[in-house]
């Protein structure tokens, strides 16, 4: 990268238009190859994987469609009044009428929609013995109460709708949007209208302003810190150019790997985030040596051979910890990994090519149009700077300083320790939303558990054992939390007439497996629905395969269940490689063993804490008004594991900026207190600006009305804020201050056999 650097540097026009061929370049890809996103992923080895599979054996084409429900009530009376069929089956038509929607069925009897197919038959077999004849009838009796649209009150009903594709494409944004948008219109004050369905969030909202929202706030910050105009706009501009790279190249991803629809706002979160803080980290080190007299372009060129290594080393920590992702074998984070690495590599390739060029272009205007209060301002040595007697200061009684500090990062960290994990459902979503009034009025029309029923596949002994799936049925209907199954005992002898009762194919090919639906008593994010989950997978279970059958429990509370499961059990490898690398990179780095093993163990602290903060927001609701969260509940089991990731690369960037500069002071004086503060005189000031941008960025996201984003920024926001302030600031340096030249140690052995590194650049080391 240096000799890259010092080419954009003697040719800074050709830098820059190369960088505006290689924008255009990835924003043509997008448009010509470019991709969809979808929040699918799949588990394997896991239960609910093998159930969906034995599932999509039954009946492939119901198994893998997209579905969605439009549920609906009147204020007064009953859903079958005329008044409510009216306006109900006019929008049913509308939704029908909509592209990427196959089929509406409807409680009224109608089909609607291009590829609906023909209503089964509920007809019995002519000639059938009396006795036979009246058992179907009864089942078919049976059967039309169980899979009813309509609620025993008659006061909720609901229509089925089906997507064209399968469960793994994404619906059109535009369909979704459009969809959901209608839904809300059929609203008054006599009918009540809702939309559940996981395709349904494709559906657009607000346009996004959290970019321009954490820009605005950078721009500030970089004024306060620089008292230029020019130079606040630098890093904005440098970190946009390579966000716009990569938001263009991660629709190309999508076309080859599964990415999360949330996977560019996520990206760009992090990615704008760091992008500032490198360019910023560049251009500080740039001005100190203008300061000091260099001319502009050796005062680049020197910014970047230090700065710009450090930079170097920091983003591409970040990558590794993002990369490390791939550790835990789950497809799902293999897109979110991917994308938000590459956004992160453009941003940092901005920063080493971009600025420098800018800066040689510029020169000493680089720095010009200084604000009111910058005139006043003298350059003054670091020795003798606020930040260095701030670390004088903290020098006085680093035990103090240090075990303060520490109490307040593990008091915000206890509420980690009553973390949930789940997925959340429409009852988290806004009151008075589609998704909320759907989620809202299922409840109260067919239960809680109509919102999270679990799809069981059940594997016979033998093709059609109609004896044996009555006993299946029986242990099932009986096992506590249980509310209702389909089909139940009373329909089990429409199974030997496929085409009557409602039902396309109830056994697979081979006649061996079947499907059942098990609604529980309770809702999705009653802790009683887990429980049900093991008791039908252990003693149920059980049960059933003493009949000689087997069953396999699926469904969002058992994918969710499997998915926690399969991240705790990779977790100790996902620790150990990237905790385990970042050690490696700063041990070369530092020639140290004490500062790697210091940088691993506050990266933890400052993780604990900001789970703390997302906890006790999200799931205990402490200000959760404040920020627009509408309903509480389980944290998502991806984000402990993402925000680790993305915070301890982002960590380590803070801890490579202050320790380079503390080694700089070591090799030159070998006192260890002097060197912690000549590091925190050089950095210090650059990592609050860098940490009050970066969390600034992610606070920005958080009045964003996806949930997701919502998290995730403000876990990250806590995350800077609390490992730059309270940890790299405080701890660190406390803990360096106390070590003494303990930190600087390394075994003679290992320090032959390591590779040269340096953040700094070649140093003259005073003689120990």
């Amino acid at each position: 990268m240096g000799r890259i650097s010092e080419w954009a540097i003697r040719r800074p026009i050709i830098a820059l238009l190369a960088w505006l061929v290689a924008i255009l370049g990835a924003g043509a890809l997008a448009f010509t190859a470019g991709g969809t996103f979808n929040d699918t992923f799949s588990l394997p080895n896991t239960q609910s994987a093998v159930a969906q599979a034995l599932l999509e054996e039954v009946n492939p084409s119901q198994s893998s469609a997209s579905t969605a429900t439009v549920v609906w009530s009147p204020a007064t009376g009953s859903v079958l009044a005329e008044d409510v069929k009216k306006p109900v089956t006019a929008l049913l038509r509308e939704l029908a009428a909509l592209p990427g929607v196959d089929c509406i069925v409807s409680p009224y009897g109608d089909r609607l929609g291009p590829n609906c197919p023909a209503a089964p038959s509920d007809t019995l077999p002519p000639d059938l013995p009396p006795d036979i004849a009246d058992s179907l009838n009864a089942a078919l009796d049976a059967s039309k109460k169980a899979t009813s649209t309509i609620s025993t009150d008659e006061r909720v009903a609901y229509a089925q709708v089906t997507f064209t594709g399968v469960s793994q494409d994404v619906v059109d944004p535009q369909t979704a949007t459009d969809f959901m948008s209608q839904v809300s219109a059929a609203n008054t004050a006599d009918l009540q209208v809702g939309a559940t369905g996981q395709v349904l969030t494709a559906a657009d909202s607000e346009p996004p302003t959290s970019e321009l929202v954490g820009i605005i706030a950078a721009v500030v910050i970089l004024l306060i810190a620089f008292g230029s105009l020019v130079a606040a706009g630098m890093p904005i501009i440098v970190a946009l150019a390579g966000l716009v790279t990569g938001q263009f190249l991660i629709v190309v991803i999508a076309r080859y790997l599964d990415v999360a629809s949330f996977a560019p706002q996520l990206a760009s979160m992090i990615g704008l985030g760091v992008g500032i803080d490198y360019s910023l980290f560049i251009l500080n080190r740039y001005r100190q040596d203008v300061q000091a007299g260099m001319e502009p372009k050796q005062a680049i060129s020197s910014a970047v051979q230090s700065a710009g290594r450090a930079v170097l080393f920091a983003g591409s920590t970040v990558i590794i910890a993002l990369l490390g992702l791939f550790v835990l074998g789950v497809s799902f984070f293999y897109g979110l990994a991917i994308s938000a690495a590459l956004t992160v590599l453009l941003v940092m390739l901005a920063a080493l090519v971009l600025l420098p060029a800018i800066a040689s272009l510029l020169g000493r205007h680089m720095l010009g149009i200084r604000m009111p209060w910058a005139r006043r301002q003298v350059a003054k040595p670091l020795d003798e700077s606020r930040w260095a007697g701030y670390g004088s200061l903290l020098q006085r009684a680093p035990w103090l300083s240090g075990i303060l500090a520490l109490g307040v990062v593990l008091t915000l960290a206890v509420p980690a320790l009553s973390l949930q994990q789940g997925f959340p459902d429409n009852g988290s979503a806004a009151p008075g939303s589609p998704a909320r009034v759907g989620f809202d009025l299922m409840d109260e029309g067919f239960g809680p558990g109509s919102n999270g029923p679990f799809f069981v596949a059940v594997s016979l002994p033998l093709p059609i054992d109609y004896e044996v799936l009555d006993t299946v049925l029986a242990d099932l209907e009986s096992t506590p939390g249980v509310a209702s199954t389909v089909p139940n005992r009373d329909m089990i002898a429409l199974y030997q007439y496929a085409t009557v009762g409602g039902t396309d194919s109830p056994y697979s090919e081979n006649g061996i497996v079947t499907s059942v639906l098990v609604t529980p008593t309770t809702g999705p994010d009653d802790p009683a629905t887990n429980e049900l989950l093991q008791t039908l997978r252990a003693a149920t279970s059980a049960k059933v395969a003493t009949t000689g059958a087997a069953i396999y429990v699926g469904g969002t509370q058992a994918v969710t269940q499997d998915f926690t499961t399969v991240l705790i059990d990779v977790l100790p490898l996902f620790l150990t490689v990237v905790i385990g690398l970042g050690f490696l990179a700063l041990m070369m780095l530092f020639r140290s063993i004490v500062i790697p093993l210091t940088a691993a163990i506050t990266s933890l602290l400052s993780f604990a804490a900001a789970l703390g903060v997302t906890v006790a927001v999200f799931q205990w609701g402490w200000g959760a008004s404040l920020i627009g969260v509408t309903a509480t509940g389980p944290i998502l089991p991806f984000l402990p594991i993402m925000v680790f990731a993305i915070l301890f690369g982002l960590s380590m960037d803070y801890q490579v900026f202050l320790v380079s500069r503390m080694q700089e002071g070591w090799h030159a004086t070998h006192d260890n207190r002097e060197a912690v503060r000549h590091g925190l005189a050089g950095s210090g000031r650059v990592v609050v600006a860098a940490a009050l941008i970066m969390s600034s960025v992610f606070i920005a996201f958080v009045p964003t009305p996806n949930d997701t984003i919502k998290l995730f920024g403000v876990a990250l926001a806590s995350a800077v804020l609390i490992d730059a302030f309270l940890v790299r600031l405080v701890i660190v340096p406390s803990v360096m201050s106390m070590l003494g030249r303990a930190n600087w140690w390394i075994p003679k052995w290992l320090d032959k056999i390591l590779p040269e590194l340096s953040v700094e650049g070649p140093v003259e080391k005073k003689p120990s």
